[in-house]
């Protein structure tokens, strides 16, 4: 065999390109870390476990191949020192003896190794009468392969500086030293694909890559949509992190072919070399057989050192395609998965759409319903408010167990936020309890004159939480807007000392009372007849319209009776005179128009002949006053 085809196998491989191909797959087996967090079912953990032990086989193919790749160097810088070209010196003699001590360390380190491996499976089977002596074996044993090692090292550190030029160029001992020291980092990998193929066990210490058995729980369904969101979320974050185990594969792949497809290819060539020798036909002449033997060693040799460099790979590369495909399964199961609960949730919204969607169909039949059947505007808003309520109070209860996974965690959560609520809102739920009580039957509406805390004024506004009130001036009959809006809550119908002071509901009118002082000696009767004859006339105009308010108020209150609204009069001897009271209801809107008149109607009856003599002030006093004991009766 020429030296040209010798070095063919160096030329497609070199350490660098071993060194990253290492790299490479160790970065790929450590993603198997990645997929672990990822079994949470049984269904996972089977795949997981099945890729657990493809990943240690791969893992060790790679190393196997790179031991073998700087075997193949090794013996490459040895036959180089010893070639016909270098000078048969001392100095090369102990260099030579350098290289024979550094094979037989190796051999002695392999030799331990073995040793150890084979007590350590004794130990397994040992009773507990030879597990004593076995184990002080082993301790030993294993003394002996860290001191052999040790020289190893040693000799392998004066190998590298020592080994001649073409050993240095090639970086045989800084290849070797670089895959060890790469190999102590996978404990998976310290392990030979022979020993792992003839099944014997592995140390506790070098056992897939450290991680835990998984075994997988399957976990409950989930009964809400916040459930089914999440665990799409979740299995779309497994998909993803599955497709980028695909990815790394294929690039591993991908790597493993580049190296093996030269290193296959010289392999054809010396096949097609050993055929040609074969075909040639046999010679009588010793010499030439001689030759002819000399040279098939050499390709028997050389394809034996070139199979073992490929064949790792060869092996790696059908392993790596039974791990896509376990990935691709796995990738496919959690895809059905995740199909099946998108479905699933795309069930539940479009039943939570449909659900919601009559809630509102109701809510708007309600809404037509009120517009028809309720005329009384304070009434109809009232429904409507209630309705507004309730139709939102449905639709999120509805909500919430839609996205409910648990119900228990539900009313728990709801309890303490409600009692959180009221404890941070207690003055607004307080409001809007007193928004009950002034939308009540009994309550305010807008327009409407009150009086609270000491401001009098008109309900402008009647709010969930505040009550607006435009303020007027005085108080008094003639009271006009002071230009200023006062807000109250509505919880100022619980407070004891701020009194709310209306209207009866359906009613506008107040009464008023004329004093007039009169001398004690004209005719009683006639003045008492004349004065009541001047509020008569002008009471007359609106007399109809009181006793409509007065029939509403007995339907409104039905165990009460109510006297006839009209003029009364009260006589009552002062040490001045005769103390005339006139009584009178007016309605509220015109109260300062009315006044005015019965007022001009009084002095005028006062100054007709026989005119009636005042006394004291000698005018007429007008004030408001409550109705009359008369008036109202139980």
């Amino acid at each position: 065999m020429s030296a040209d085809s010798q070095n063919v196998a160096s030329k497609a491989v070199d350490a660098p390109s071993v060194i990253s191909f290492l790299n490479q797959s160790i970065e790929w087996y450590r993603h198997l870390s990645v997929e672990q967090q990822l079994a949470t079912e049984p269904g996972d953990a089977l795949f997981l476990n099945e890729d657990r032990h493809l990943a240690d086989q791969i893992i060790r193919l790679s190393f196997d191949f790179a031991h073998a790749e700087a075997d193949l160097e090794s013996r490459k810088a040895a036959a180089s020192n010893q070639s016909p070209g270098l000078t048969a010196s001392s100095e090369q003699s102990r260099y030579h003896s350098l290289f024979e001590m550094t094979a037989k360390a190796d051999q002695q380190v392999k030799q331990s190794q073995k040793e150890l491996e084979s007590l350590r499976r004794k130990l397994e089977t040992a009773n507990s009468r030879d597990r004593q002596a076995i184990q002080s074996a082993i301790a030993e044993t294993q003394s002996e392969l860290e001191l052999a090692e040790t020289r190893r090292d040693i000799l392998r550190s004066m190998v590298e500086f020592v080994g001649g030029i073409n050993a240095t160029e090639a970086g045989v001992g800084s290849l070797r030293s670089q895959i060890e020291a790469l190999q102590r980092g996978i404990p998976a990998a310290a392990t030979s694909t022979k020993a792992a193929a003839s099944g014997q066990s592995t140390p506790p210490e070098q056992s897939s890559s450290s991680l835990p058995a998984v075994s997988g729980s399957r976990k409950a369904e989930p009964s809400g949509i916040l459930g089914l969101v999440t665990d799409l979320i979740s299995l779309a974050r497994k998909m993803y992190t599955l497709d980028e185990t695909i990815r790394l594969t294929d690039a591993l792949a991908q790597s493993s072919k580049r190296l093996r497809t030269p290193l296959a290819s010289d392999l054809r060539q010396m096949a097609k070399r050993g055929d040609e020798l074969a075909a040639q036909p046999d010679s009588s002449d010793p010499a030439v057989l001689a030759q002819q033997k000399k040279e098939v060693d050499a390709l028997t040799l050389q394809f034996k050192q070139g199979a073992a460099v490929v064949l790792p790979l060869g092996k790696q590369g059908i392993l790596l395609d039974l791990y896509k495909r376990g990935i691709t399964n796995w990738r496919g199961a959690v895809k059905n998965e995740y199909n099946t609960e998108l479905r699933s949730l795309l069930v539940r919204l479009a039943i939570l759409g449909l659900i919601l969607a009559a809630v509102f169909g109701l809510s708007e039949l309600w809404r037509k319903a009120i517009f028809r059947y309720v005329q009384d505007v304070r009434r109809r808003y009232q429904f409507l408010l209630l309705r507004r309520i309730v139709m939102w109070c449905v639709a999120a209860t509805m909500i919430a167990f839609a996205f409910a996974s648990e119900l228990g965690a539900l009313a728990t959560f709801a309890g303490l936020m409600v009692a959180g609520i009221v404890v941070a809102l207690q003055s607004v739920i307080l409001s809007v309890a007193g928004y009950v009580f002034l939308i009540g039957k009994y309550g305010v509406r807008v327009g409407d004159r009150v009086q609270i805390a000491g401001v009098t004024g008109e309900v402008m506004d009647i709010g969930l939480v505040r009550l607006h009130l435009m303020e007027l001036g005085s108080g008094g009959t003639d009271a006009q807007p002071t230009g200023r809006v006062v807000a109250f809550s509505n919880s100022v119908v619980f407070h004891p000392t701020n009194g709310l002071f209306k209207q009866i509901p359906g009613t506008s009118f107040v009464w008023h009372q004329i004093t007039l002082n009169l001398a004690p000696e004209g005719n009683y009767r006639e003045v008492e007849e004349r004065l009541m004859d001047a509020v008569q006339s002008v009471f007359s105009e609106y007399q109809d319209r009181m006793e409509l308010q007065r029939r509403h108020m007995e339907r409104s209150f039905s165990v009460m009776s109510v006297n006839s609204f009209g003029p009364q009069s009260r006589l009552r001897l002062t040490q001045t005179g005769l103390e005339v009271v006139i009584r009178y209801p007016l309605e509220l809107e015109k109260a300062a128009e009315v006044d005015d008149r019965i007022t001009r109607a009084l002095l005028d009856a006062i100054e007709r002949e026989p005119k009636l003599k005042l006394v004291g002030t000698g005018t007429p006093n007008l004030q408001p006053v409550s109705a009359p004991l008369e008036a109202v009766k139980q």
